[in-house]
């Protein structure tokens, strides 16, 4: 049922904000919901990077759930995820942006976030630049 919540609240702000595809599409792979990114939505946000218009959607949206705190720890450890991916299977504008904004991602390394006395910011620490928890 929670799920179902979250899902119907995501769904209603994409269409007050009037998200594209491409921005819905990273927002459903790096929401706060309990599993990870499945690889099908991966591969299609990938091959949506190829667009030059999608591109920009798709990365400003990365940086932007790169930029949560606290309870949306989520949000950073999936969007990281993805990006990982991206880097790996999208087009080679990713890994350039990446590269160029390199001092946003590493700023990651001090995330912290407690949660029922457990640091869920051990997920969200870096593991694409630095390759540690």
């Amino acid at each position: 049922m929670q799920a179902n919540v979250a899902g119907l609240r995501r769904n209603i702000k994409n269409l007050a904000h009037n998200y594209s595809d491409a921005q819905v599409k990273v927002r459903e792979a790096t929401s706060n919901d309990p599993w990870g990114p499945s690889s099908t939505l991966m591969a299609e946000i990938a091959d949506l990077t190829y667009n030059v218009m999608a591109f920009t959607e798709i990365m400003q949206m990365i940086w932007k759930r790169l930029n949560d705190h606290g309870k949306n720890w989520r949000h950073v450890y999936k969007a990281l995820v993805l990006m990982e991916y991206l880097i790996k299977t999208g087009s080679e504008k990713v890994a350039l942006q990446c590269k160029e904004n390199i001092f946003a991602i590493h700023t990651l390394k001090d995330f912290q976030y407690m949660e029922e006395g457990k640091d869920q910011g051990t997920h969200a620490r870096c593991p694409v630049c630095c390759g540690h928890h």
